[in-house]
């Protein structure tokens, strides 16, 4: 009964070791990755924030671009409507043909 409880405590302290070690391998990657000023992903965040800095000031630019584009469309239906009208006009005009002219 003794040499179970050893051999158990063993196996314990083992899986406890393996895992201890597999932590360390994870998070010395993990560091590598992100963990330093210098790693890539400090840098990809400074140029994330650049970026949003930088383009902060079109929010409000958009939104008057497009209420000004919404109203162009508006006229450009508009303009739509009275070229149909002129082509569906220019479609039922009788054709003009220069030999029956008598030139």
């Amino acid at each position: 009964m003794a040499l179970l409880t050893f051999l158990s405590a063993a196996l314990v302290l083992i899986v406890l070791l393996v895992v201890a070690f597999a932590l360390i391998k994870i998070s010395a990657v993990l560091r590598s990755i992100g963990g330093t000023p210098t790693s890539y992903l400090a840098k990809l965040r400074l140029g994330l924030r650049a970026i949003e800095s930088e383009t902060g000031h079109l929010t409000p630019q958009v939104v008057r671009l497009n209420e000004g584009l919404t109203a162009i469309a508006g006229g450009l239906e508009a303009v739509d409507e009275h070229l149909v009208g002129t082509i569906n006009a220019a479609v039922v005009q009788p054709r003009y043909n220069a030999n029956e002219s008598g030139d």
